[in-house]
């Protein structure tokens, strides 16, 4: 049945438009503000983001990570000293004019990062024992000229965070990436509920300057690949053009090793709007949303003493929930009840408690999950206990169903007609032989994305990559070194 408050299309039929609907009649953004690729984060959808945060945050703090703040703007002359990052330029935004004076100097919003923070790192240390260092910056917005928009997934202005690292030693560099890898697991997997496999991206589509880029994808409902973190091996590409270095143990200068990490919060807020959700809205984990319970009552305008017991009932459920450290709220709005169950499970609130005149004369309250179809009577007396139980019961059903969407989600080819016959009708990746994913491969990728509209060379597992059952590269039919998962991308 589809919810009367506005969505008229199936996930499943239409995805594209499913989710547009979700995104603007959930509250979750308004793209509105009048100019393109820049969205208002609404109330409703920004709680959720700010859990998102606070869960990456208490992870890398965790490993020891030190919040810094830097400003908006970056130096043209820094965008350029790593040679390959200096292909970040095309897609900056350029600050030219302050009021009515042309600037001396030009200087860009930040598109990531590191050419802004690079040159105070080459200020900050001098010695090894100033190392390791790890440094983040969080709550921040990055810039680039994104030419197609789609909220949460693809815009010009976006949520940020991340962090960066220098070392003395490569190793320690390499044992950071296998940490970032355990973030993405502790928050997108454990808390958000997001599966993804966990890709080694081949040279030609690592980060600009970077030696290796890692990253967790999943997949949506279109079939389409979400990336939703990155994590890089830098090597010593920027400290040799920022000039960062140390004196090692005996007094010799050298260049230090880093790595930056930068989870995704609007790909992972994107990927929880579109996994979870369903065709009547929004399915939050617990303690990700702003309202995890609504008390509706059920009241009859011909029965005014017993409604007026109800909702003197439910204002005493309200405040005894919310004693017990819940988000609450006693919907009393003059809507009619199936308007409010409607309006609440599109919104994704995870339990409802529903109160009338039969309730109150039991003592109990009807409790409603939005992952299930029944409700159930429960005793006001061991309402905590349910409270407790159902809100993991949510959760649980929430990774289950997850977990069977993205189970078996991939399937083998070794030959490229087939391949390309997949690709039109199969939503989820395509694991083939292929030659290369070192820069030489790069040709095979390109006439694969040409002949398939759209696939991409997601890369190899990691940290442990296949081994192969054929030795002929789907692509060129020369030897094939490697197995590689192939997806069309956002």
């Amino acid at each position: 049945m589809k919810n009367p408050l506005g969505i008229t299309v199936t996930k499943e039929n239409n995805f594209s438009e499913w989710y547009s609907q979700i995104v603007q009649k959930a509250e979750l953004g308004d793209i509105r503000s009048g100019i393109q690729g820049f969205l208002v984060h609404r109330p409703w959808g920004f709680f959720i983001i700010k859990k998102i945060y606070e869960y990456l945050e208490e992870e890398i703090d965790k490993q020891g990570h030190q919040q810094f703040l830097f400003p908006i703007s970056v130096k043209e002359k820094d965008l350029m000293r790593e040679k390959e990052h200096a292909g970040f330029n095309p897609d900056v935004f350029w600050v030219t004019q302050g009021g009515s004076k042309k600037l001396e100097e030009k200087f860009a919003l930040r598109p990531t990062g590191e050419a802004q923070i690079y040159p105070m790192y080459s200020l900050w240390f001098r010695s090894h024992r100033d190392l390791p260092f790890r440094g983040y910056q969080s709550r921040i917005s990055v810039f680039r000229n994104e030419m197609t928009t789609w909220p949460f997934m693809r815009g010009r202005e976006f949520l940020f965070l991340e962090t960066h690292n220098v070392y003395n030693e490569h190793k320690e560099a390499l044992s950071q990436i296998k940490l970032d890898l355990g973030t993405c697991e502790k928050v997108i997997y454990d808390k958000i509920k997001i599966p993804f496999k966990y890709f080694k991206r081949p040279q030609w589509d690592r980060f600009k300057g970077a030696d290796n880029t890692f990253t967790p994808d999943t997949l949506m409902p279109d079939g389409k690949r979400n990336q939703l973190a990155s994590t890089h091996d830098l090597g010593q590409n920027f400290s040799k053009a920022f000039n960062i270095k140390v004196k090692d143990k005996n007094e010799k200068e050298q260049n230090v090793w880093q790595t930056c990490f930068g989870p995704g919060i609007w790909r992972i807020m994107a990927a929880l709007i579109a996994i979870h959700g369903d065709d009547n809205g929004l399915i939050i984990p617990f303690d990700m949303s702003q309202l995890q319970i609504v008390i509706i009552p059920i009241t009859f305008s011909d029965k005014k003493i017993e409604s007026k017991k109800v909702v003197d009932n439910c204002k005493k459920i309200e405040s005894m929930i919310s004693k017990l450290g819940y988000r609450v709220k006693f919907d009393n709005d003059e809507e009619k009840p199936g308007f409010k169950y409607n309006k609440w499970e599109l919104f994704g609130v995870p339990l409802r408690i529903e109160v009338g005149p039969k309730e109150v004369k039991s003592k109990s309250v009807s409790l409603a999950l939005r992952t299930e179809k029944k409700k159930k009577q429960v005793k006001i007396s061991s309402l905590d206990k349910e409270i407790k139980k159902s809100s993991l019961k949510v959760d649980k059903d929430i990774k289950d169903n997850a977990d069977k969407y993205f189970k078996n989600n991939t399937r083998s080819t070794n030959s490229f007609k087939e391949l390309k016959e997949i690709i039109k009708k199969y939503k989820g990746f395509i694991k083939v032989p292929f030659c290369s994913v070192e820069m030489d491969g790069e040709k095979c990728a390109d006439k694969l994305k040409a002949d398939t509209q759209g696939g991409n060379v997601c890369g190899t597992l990691y940290p442990k990559e296949e081994k192969l059952s054929t030795k002929k590269c789907v692509i060129c039919g020369k030897k094939a070194n490697h197995l590689v998962y192939i997806a069309k991308s956002y």
